[in-house]
């Protein structure tokens, strides 16, 4: 199972959840920004229908696949 962490990061005078390289929107305090986190990190988890995606490759190959909605990633948030 794949697991996705979001962290809590200063951004732009104040404060985002960040995965990755990927930023939110700012938000005015830590605590804006970790509920933010938080709420993310539960939809993240949320099963939805499976179907099938297309998406660019980082050698600009077009890639089709199923996408299973049950295969839901296990999330965490850190401060």
């Amino acid at each position: 199972m794949t697991r996705i962490t979001y962290r809590i990061v200063p951004h732009d005078g104040g404060w985002a959840y960040k995965l990755d390289d990927s930023f939110s929107e700012t938000f005015a305090t830590h605590d804006a920004a970790r509920a933010a986190a938080i709420a993310v990190s539960r939809e993240q988890q949320v099963p939805d229908r499976t179907s099938w995606i297309e998406f660019e490759d980082a050698s600009g190959q077009w890639i089709t696949e199923r996408a299973d909605g049950h295969d839901r990633p296990e999330t965490a948030v850190e401060d």
